[in-house]
């Protein structure tokens, strides 16, 4: 099989890691139809995967992982940068030689009685100058027929890395070798040793002990944004955790816009949103992730450097997100939602009420009341983005597309307004620094509690947050001010006094989009604050929402008493990053909490 290859650093590292872990057998993944095929109905075989009715959801099928293995594990995600302050204060950090060390141990042999599958993978458009090419070695099927559908997967990407190509090296196992006469579970995993390393300066990733998710699907969360964050830094591009959409107004007049939200703040929702406002069209570029680079006209384009959409089932309906419904609606790939009677899928929201003869996520028979949801609340579907029927024509465009505007969001009940937009780039890293949200009951005890994220990238930058602060300020000055995308923040979650949400959100948000449109035309009207501009009175289009005066002003108006209580809380929270803090940043709170205390406001 190595024969094949031409590339002699990527055969002496295969070859390297074969010695290390043992697999019985090796597998170079094309890529092709038939090989998913034929992976899947191995899997089906095993246990791992359940088939779904042909005729209800075409080619797509049901897993079920170990109960300990559902989600993404920060407290054993590291950053194994040459120092600790490279790290950072926001990452959990190890030393690089330590680290190496213990992965040794770990891999030593844990592929035995299994297969070792070698999937090669683009992340960007195949030969565009700003994708990267990675190169995983698994023991995972499910990681592998996933990989095919999140990334750009298989012989074609190996013929791009010719004889001498740079690639991410990304080695993942779940750490369970197989004895000979051993039956295999459906899930092998083993979660009390799992580990993610990220290597920044050998651009390098392990991962051991899950199979799911951004644990084992290297390409995103580990190689998307944690490497490639410290690669932008290098390189001089940014690597974010931001959507990308285009938006195009009755006119036809089109823009491309990014937006970072943290978890459980409509990311996926505003991505394949259906315009509530007659005229107005939203396609979708990507749902999760944007790689940025600034082009000679001074202006920023953007890649969705992924494949396909790895989203939460729960709360995703007809009502709240029809496209992402009908992009999994076949090829599609669900792990740990419920399933039906008649072989479909069910979680809590797709349906107000839930279908008769309900089998949870972990096979046991289920009724309405349980204690226990039906799906796991972090459950998933896996679907190609070319299945999107809202797909952006030119989502893999390999020049990338123009963003005009960036938007940061969290989820809070006050303070922050519905939208503000900021006064110059300056403000606007602020902005990105100053995101946060309010958890929610699914952080049991801590309900309404701060969480600071900013940019939404807190569980995502490779390198030390204060100098990825400074990376912004450095991109703003490199690129031509009046072409780069003005940044904006929005809040769809404000609350009124009984503690109902005010904004009906949902395809209602294109009515914030239209009103950064039209800033960006220099048609609508705003009043500058401390904290921004702000819609004058009759600049948003609120028209048909029954919405009260009192609503309509407290979702534009700048609260001064709550924002001067927010720039306390930013003080405190910019003191985790000491001295390294760039001082633009600090300078922006200053004058905020100087304006706050003036007569003028």
């Amino acid at each position: 099989m190595l024969d094949e290859l031409r590339h002699q650093k990527l055969k002496a590292w295969i070859q390297e890691i074969i010695e290390l872990c043992r697999p019985t057998k090796i597998v170079l993944c094309e890529g092709s139809e038939q090989e998913a095929r034929l992976l899947c109905e191995e899997m089906v075989k095993k246990g791992t995967l359940i088939a779904l009715d042909e005729k209800k959801r075409p080619g797509s099928f049901l897993a079920r992982s170990n109960p300990k293995d559902v989600a993404r594990v920060e407290e054993r995600t590291f950053i194994c940068s040459k120092t600790q302050i490279e790290a950072g204060p926001t990452n959990n950090w190890r030393d690089p030689d330590e680290m190496l060390t213990h992965l040794q141990q770990l891999f030593q042999g844990c592929m035995h009685g299994r297969t070792m599958y070698v999937v090669a993978f683009s992340m960007g458009p195949i030969g565009s100058h700003f994708s990267r090419v990675g190169v995983q070695l698994t023991d995972s099927p499910y990681a592998v027929i996933n990989m095919r559908l999140m990334t750009r997967m298989g012989k074609d990407v190996l013929d791009i890395l010719e004889e001498d190509g740079e690639f991410v090296p990304c080695v993942h196992s779940v750490g369970v070798p197989l004895p000979v006469g051993q039956k295999d579970v459906p899930w092998p995993c083993s979660p009390e040793k799992t580990v993610i390393a990220h290597f920044p300066h050998t651009k390098s990733i392990w991962s051991f002990g899950s199979g799911y998710g951004g644990n084992a699907l290297l390409g995103k969360k580990c190689f998307a944004l944690r490497i490639a964050s410290y690669m932008g830094k290098e390189e001089k591009w940014l690597a974010e955790h931001m959507l990308i959409v285009g938006i195009t107004n009755p006119n036809g007049k089109k823009r491309y816009v990014a937006a970072a939200f943290p978890s459980a703040c409509g990311k996926t929702n505003l991505a394949m949103m259906q315009a509530a406002l007659p005229g107005w069209k939203v396609e979708c570029v990507g749902d999760d992730i944007a790689w940025m680079h600034l082009a000679e006209d001074g202006r920023l384009y953007a890649i969705n450097p992924e494949a396909g959409f790895f989203g939460v089932a729960p709360g995703t309906s007809q009502r709240s997100n029809p496209n992402a419904l009908a992009t999994c609606r076949k090829n599609a790939i669900f792990t740990n939602v419920a399933l039906t009677s008649d072989k479909d899928v069910w979680w809590e929201g797709l349906t107000s009420a839930p279908p008769e003869g309900v089998i949870d996520w972990q096979g046991m028979p289920w009724q309405p009341g349980a204690a226990q949801p039906a799906a796991h609340p972090n459950s998933r579907f896996t679907a190609s983005a070319s299945q999107c029927p809202i797909i952006d024509p030119h989502w893999e465009d390999p020049q990338g597309v123009p963003i005009s505007a960036i938007i940061f969001g969290g989820r809070r009940s006050n303070t922050i307004p519905l939208v503000a937009e900021a006064l110059d780039w300056e403000h606007g890293t602020f902005m990105g620094a100053c995101v946060s949200s309010e958890t929610t009951a699914a952080a049991a005890g801590d309900i309404g509690k701060l969480r600071h994220d900013p940019f939404a990238m807190l569980p995502f930058c490779g390198y030390n947050m204060a100098d990825y602060f400074q990376h912004w300020l450095d991109m703003g000055k490199l690129g031509i001010a009046d072409r780069l995308p003005r940044i904006y923040s929005v809040n769809w979650f404000n609350k009124d006094a009984q503690g109902q949400y005010i904004w009906p959100g949902f395809g209602d948000n294109i009515r914030v989009l239209k009103w950064i449109f039209e800033r960006l035309d220099g048609t609508a009207a705003a009043k500058k604050t401390p904290i921004g501009y702000l819609p004058q009175e009759g600049s948003l289009d609120l028209s048909g929402l029954q919405l009260s005066p009192e609503q309509r002003s407290s979702l534009i108006s700048l609260q001064a008493g709550l924002w001067q209580n927010e720039m306390k809380e930013m003080r405190s929270y910019f003191q985790k990053f000491a001295d390294r803090l760039p001082k633009p940043l600090l300078q922006q709170l200053e004058r905020i909490e100087q304006q706050l205390a003036s007569e003028k406001v």
